[in-house]
This record gives C-alpha cells, sequence and structure tokens, in this order.
C-alpha cells in the first residue's frame, strides 16, 4: 500500500473513531485533511447514473413544497431534537443513523413526539449534511423528482455516498457530479438557487475546481441543476469555509437576506461589495431588481467579531421547511431584532429558534446540519407580484405559470382591499403554454390590494403562492398617474414606465413612457427566461411622453406564442453614467 492510501485508510479510521466516541468533525477543513485532498479520489462503488439526467431538469429553490428534511444524528442531539420537534409538523424527518432505537429513545426523553420520522440506518462521519446531502431537481420544471450529488470538498467518504443511499432508499434515480469530464467538488453551504435556473454561490467553486474553466463548470451546473445564470461572488476574508449561507439567503425570488455587520468591521466590507456586484449587474428571474433585506451579523458572547477571533454568529443561516422557518438564536439582545425582521419579510411563516451557541464555533449552524427533500409530485407557481398600479388601468392582470406532472385542474386568484372581510375568489384562465391569467377590477386611488394565487392539481393536490396565504399575501397601491407632472417648461419631472395597455392582449398592445431629460433608451421585450425576443426602440429621444405599438412579433417577424413577457425601459440621460430601468410584465392571449 502505498503512502497515499496509508493516509485515505488513516483518516477512515480516524472519522469512525471520532464518531463512535460522538466527537464532531470540524466544519472548516483542516491543514491536514487540504493536505491530504490533494490525492482523494470520491467512492465510485453506488454510482447508478454517472452521466447527467437526460431530459431538462429544474433544481428547487429551499422555499418551495417539501416532503421533509435530512439530518444526520451525531454530536449536538439536543440541537438535533428540536430541528425534528419543528420539521415533522411539516413533513417528513428522515434521519441518517447506525441506531434508530438510541435515536428514538432519546426524541422521547426529550419529549419529542415520534411521527413522521423515516431511518436510513448507515455509517457516516460528520453532522453537515448540508454540504453533502441530496439536491432535488425535477424533470421538465415539475415532472419527476431526481436525486443530484456532488463531489463532498472533504476527504470524508462515509458521508460523500448518503445521496445515493437515500435515493435508493425512495426509490429515485441519482444522477452524480463525480466522475470526468462532469466531476464537480461542491458543497451544499455555498449554493442557493431561486427555482427560476439562477444560482449564487461565492468563488471558493472557482478555486476548488481549478482544474476546470469557469465555462466548464456553468456547463455541468446547468446539465445537473438546471442553472442557466451562476453568479459567483468573492469570498469573505474571515469566513473560514467560504460558504454563503453564513451572510446570505434567498427568501423568495426576488428577495435577498444579507448579514450586516457595523461599518468597517470583519467581512462588512466585502459583503457590501458583493451585495453591490449582484445589484448593479444582475435582476431577479422576473427582471426586477432584487429586494434586499438586512439582519444584523452579531457579535459573540464577549463582544468581538470574526476579524477579533469572536464566533461567527449570523442569522442568515436558518432553515425554511415549508410554513417554518428555523433560525439560530444567541442571546435574547439581538435575537429580538432576527425574530422582528424574519417576521416583517416572512409574513405568515411559523419563525422559530434553537440556541446555537455550542455548535457556531465549528462555523456552521442550522442550515449547514439540514438539506431539505423535494415532494414527489410538486405543483409548480412562478408569479412575478404586481407593484405600484396605476389608476388608470381598467383592471390589474394577474398572470402566473404553473404545472405539475398531473395538470391543473383549476387556478384562482382571491384578492380584497381588507383583509378582516376575506378574500374574493376570481377564476384564472388557462392561456396556453402552462400559463394562467385573471383580472383583478380597479379600485380607487389609494387602495391597498392584498392577493394570493391558489391551484389544484388533477391528483387533487391544492398549493397557494405564496405558501402561507391568506396570512402571507402579495399587495400592491394604486396610485394616480398625476403624481407625475409637468413643469414650466412642459419637461417631464420623473422617468416613469406605464403598465401596457390593453393587458392581456391580442394581437397588439401599446406600451407607453415618460423621460425627464434627453435620454439613450432601450425599451425591449423579453421572455421569462431573460431572453430577449424584440427591441421596440433603440435611440436617443427628447424629454416627453412616448408611446410604442407591440404587435406580438419576434425580431424574425413572427408570432410569439401565448404567455407572459416581461418588457424593459433603460434610459441613460445625456452626459450621465447612470440612468433610469423598470421593467413590467404583459400578457399575450391568443
Amino acid at each position: 500500500m502505498n503512502y497515499c492510501k496509508l493516509l485515505f485508510s488513516g483518516l477512515v479510521l480516524l472519522s469512525l473513531a471520532a464518531y463512535s466516541q460522538e466527537r464532531i468533525l470540524p466544519h472548516a477543513m483542516s491543514e491536514a485533511e487540504k493536505e491530504l485532498y490533494k490525492h482523494y479520489q470520491p467512492p465510485t462503488g453506488a454510482t447508478e447514473e454517472p452521466n447527467p439526467p437526460p431530459v431538462p431538469v429544474r433544481g428547487m429553490a429551499e422555499w418551495e413544497e417539501l416532503q421533509g428534511i435530512m439530518i444526520t444524528w451525531t454530536a449536538f442531539p439536543a440541537i438535533l431534537a428540536q430541528i425534528v420537534d419543528y420539521a415533522q409538523e411539516e413533513g417528513r424527518v428522515y434521519i441518517v443513523c447506525t441506531d434508530s432505537n438510541a435515536v428514538k429513545s432519546y426524541l422521547a426523553n426529550a419529549g419529542v413526539p415520534l411521527f413522521n420520522l423515516a431511518f436510513l440506518r448507515t455509517s457516516f462521519n460528520s453532522i453537515w449534511i448540508r454540504d453533502y446531502g441530496p439536491w432535488t431537481a425535477y424533470s421538465e420544471t415539475s415532472d419527476s423528482l431526481f436525486v443530484i450529488d456532488w463531489i463532498y470538498n472533504r476527504p470524508r467518504p462515509l458521508d460523500d455516498v448518503i445521496p445515493v443511499t437515500f435515493a435508493n432508499f425512495i426509490n429515485v434515480p441519482v444522477y452524480e457530479a463525480t466522475v470526468f469530464p462532469n466531476n464537480l467538488i461542491l458543497t451544499g453551504g455555498n449554493l442557493m438557487v431561486d427555482g427560476h435556473g439562477t444560482a449564487f454561490s461565492s468563488k471558493l467553486i472557482l478555486n476548488e475546481n481549478s482544474s476546470k474553466t469557469e465555462a466548464q463548470i456553468d456547463a455541468i451546473m446547468q446539465s445537473y441543476l438546471g442553472i442557466n445564470r451562476y453568479i459567483k461572488m468573492e469570498t469573505l476574508p474571515y469566513d473560514v469555509i467560504h460558504h454563503i449561507d453564513m451572510h446570505m439567503k434567498l427568501l423568495d425570488e426576488e428577495t435577498l437576506l444579507v448579514g450586516q455587520y457595523p461599518p468597517g468591521v470583519s467581512d462588512g466590507p466585502q459583503i457590501e461589495a458583493n451585495l453591490q456586484y449582484v445589484l448593479n449587474n444582475f435582476e431577479s428571474c422576473y427582471g426586477r431588481p432584487y429586494k434586499v433585506v438586512r439582519i444584523p451579523m452579531p457579535p459573540d458572547q464577549n463582544g468581538q467579531y470574526p476579524n477579533a477571533g469572536g464566533d461567527y454568529r449570523t442569522y442568515t443561516n436558518s432553515m425554511i421547511v415549508n410554513k417554518t422557518v428555523i433560525i439560530p438564536t444567541y442571546e435574547y439582545q439581538y435575537d429580538t431584532t432576527a425574530f422582528r425582521i424574519y417576521r416583517e419579510a416572512m409574513p405568515g411563516y411559523n419563525i422559530v429558534g434553537i440556541n446555537s451557541n455550542s455548535i457556531i464555533p465549528l462555523l456552521g449552524t442550522i442550515h449547514c446540519i439540514v438539506k431539505e427533500v423535494g415532494a414527489f409530485d410538486p405543483l409548480f407557481i412562478s408569479h412575478a407580484s404586481l407593484e405600484t398600479m396605476s389608476s388608470a388601468a381598467p383592471f390589474y392582470p394577474v398572470a402566473a405559470k404553473m404545472k405539475t406532472a398531473s395538470g391543473i385542474a383549476q387556478a384562482e386568484v382571491f384578492w380584497t382591499t381588507d383583509t378582516t372581510q376575506g378574500f374574493t375568489a376570481l377564476p384564472m384562465t388557462a392561456t396556453g403554454n402552462d400559463s394562467f391569467a385573471a383580472n383583478i377590477p380597479a379600485q380607487p386611488v389609494g387602495s391597498t390590494v392584498f392577493y394570493y394565487l391558489s391551484a389544484q392539481s388533477n391528483s387533487g393536490k391544492t398549493i397557494a403562492k405564496p405558501m402561507t396565504a391568506p396570512a402571507g399575501n402579495y399587495r400592491f397601491r394604486v396610485e394616480s398617474t398625476t403624481a407625475v407632472g409637468e413643469g414650466e417648461t412642459g419637461s417631464v419631472r420623473q422617468f416613469v414606465l406605464h403598465q401596457n395597455y390593453p393587458n392581456p392582449f391580442n394581437p397588439e398592445t401599446a406600451i407607453s413612457y415618460q423621460l425627464s431629460a434627453i435620454s439613450n433608451i432601450e425599451l425591449a421585450v423579453y421572455n421569462l427566461l431573460g431572453q430577449k425576443i424584440k427591441t421596440l426602440a433603440a435611440e436617443t429621444q427628447q424629454p416627453g411622453a412616448h408611446r410604442v405599438i407591440w404587435d406580438g412579433r419576434d425580431e424574425a417577424g413572427e408570432r410569439v406564442s401565448s404567455g407572459v413577457y416581461l418588457y424593459r425601459l433603460r434610459a441613460v440621460p445625456k452626459g450621465q453614467e447612470g440612468g433610469f430601468v423598470q421593467t413590467r410584465k404583459m400578457v399575450l392571449l391568443k
């Protein structure tokens, strides 16, 4: 046996010994592990599908419908027991362990009911299942469930085979990006996806796959998880593991929860730079600026931040389990602020906390030790929520993509201007290509309209969007168009992109906008994937009101299919670098 094999065998024995003594392996990679990893090859005995899925896939977002979660039962059983207690109310809890009776006994003694549990009795190395656990992807948006697996960036062989073990347990295909040329080192804590083809990571993904080009990495992500836009940010100086879930989290398709340090402290400057990079260069899957919610990164019990040796306390390392959000807690004086921010940002969710002071010194907490598992028969709803609407609009068009394997039996919009009086149901009409639409009636100026969507599949499943409706809902204001007036010289006071009219439309619609100064403009139509369909105007225009007609044709002169489209106005005043960008949606019905 050569030197490398001896080292590898020694690591396995040490890992098993650590497990048998109930000691946790550190979340951060030690120098010895880094050296050993240079010679490490992942296990291949249980691989079922060494190639990418044979059909297009969509990686699931964390806030989508889950059948349950997975944890690995090892050290920190008190924290794991609380996770089980909260999560089993929302779905099945899959527990990786070597002795299910011992786990049941611990849970019973801790007062945790024993229901909605499943046990995978197998060996393992560590608690950090977020990094090595199974990823959920669906064929054709919402059809068959697949398990996706990457190479774990630690030489811990027992952990690395758990995705295959789990896929066999629930009897679904598993596709492993572990064999050349698709071998990819990727830890789950350094990956978040929006369910619409966008993913975020730190540049750890580039550093740990230095033998591949960025284009090759992007291609693997597209093949295995349906990622067509992979956003990568600089690593943080004091975050040893460089996992973005330690300081950032997607709450929904358009909302980023971002940790915030006091100015100039610890990783604060790099976090701010990363956030500006995202906001300056990318928009949400609906073609709109990301909404940003800030949450403090608290100091440790001694008032120290990571740059001074303090623990890397974070509130973004939380877990969404259907209608419950489990957040890490540390001290009452900081926790109360975190709870308030989560409740305001995620209305209708059950926000609960678990004290994480014992585990955070190992550079991880709740999100790091839990992995979500998607539903077998998901009902997927994609909807760009309505923003401020004009009082001149005859109605407010609500459009959505809805898809499930069995088909949509019924779709509705529920709306109200007074939530204490309940919601009124409006049937949504199928418009083709899995699209549905309805019109909320026009309301008086100053009204706030609350609404949510609901769909029922032919298999009998009903899902709302937002999931926590009616307590959680979308809302928009109705404002007067006279808010945009004219000055003494007749120049418009601000840039405005109006809602197209009519909407929905067939065969053509008018798009109006106003400019406050001589500007270089581009007005273009995009599909929901962000692909440009038609440039309607690209020129220098004078201040004032402008109007363009779109006839529903693309650049080649071909009529586009029914569905939801986005139109975006970019206007840069002459002599300026910055400018105005606004996007709205419209529905083409045939």
